[in-house]
């Protein structure tokens, strides 16, 4: 049996944030892609995670939605991708003492490109909708918890985030609006946080 590798695996800025960019196979049927193999995701990263659910959200033009993260013992692991449309995908380090802390991850995901993010614990993540609609894809390996539910504003200048569109074309949750500042927030992670399970 031939094994072709489907998947690509490349470090960000962050190297805990990982893009994955998948091997599309196509012709003049459609196409094929794998969008997920539990032992190359393990093989290329080192990171073992147990994804728990899929979720999927639909969005309109200049829907954002974050910067949101799970306090311990509901931290998530992300792995998101876009089904239709295009979206800028951010992470943010929010681990105490990271030598990253406070610095984020900017990747546009679409339909085309297929590209995907995994977005460890320790990190809050959101994503703002640059197509006339979006659906959005991830999985997560722990449950929601309304408890334990956080956020950061996402224009806080601190974080110093380009989110590719006017503020005036933004359409957000009143949760989001009121989201604390970074320095702000007193949830945050340790730098020694477990990233995965």
């Amino acid at each position: 049996m031939i094994n072709i590798p489907c998947m690509n695996f490349t470090k960000t800025n962050i190297p805990d944030v990982i893009l994955i960019e998948p091997k599309v196979f196509g012709d003049a049927r459609g196409y094929f892609v794998e969008t997920f193999r539990r032992d190359l995701f393990e093989q290329e990263t080192g990171i073992k995670t147990t994804f728990i659910q899929d979720n999927e959200s639909r969005s309109s033009y200049g829907v954002l939605r974050g910067l949101h993260y799970q306090l311990p013992p509901y931290a998530q692991s992300k792995l998101v991708r876009v089904i239709e449309g295009r979206v800028l995908d951010l992470a943010v380090d929010i681990r105490k003492g990271s030598p990253t802390f406070g610095q984020h991850v900017s990747v546009e995901l679409s339909a085309e490109n297929k590209h995907q993010v995994f977005i460890p614990r320790g990190f809050a993540h959101g994503f703002v909708v640059l197509s006339e609609i979006a659906i959005f894809s991830y999985k997560v390996d722990n449950y929601y918890s309304p408890e334990c539910d956080r956020g950061i504003k996402f224009d806080d200048p601190e974080l110093n985030i380009n989110w590719h569109i006017d503020y005036t074309e933004l359409q957000l949750s009143e949760k989001d609006i009121i989201q604390p500042l970074l320095k702000d927030t007193k949830d945050l992670f340790d730098s020694q946080v477990n990233l995965y399970t």
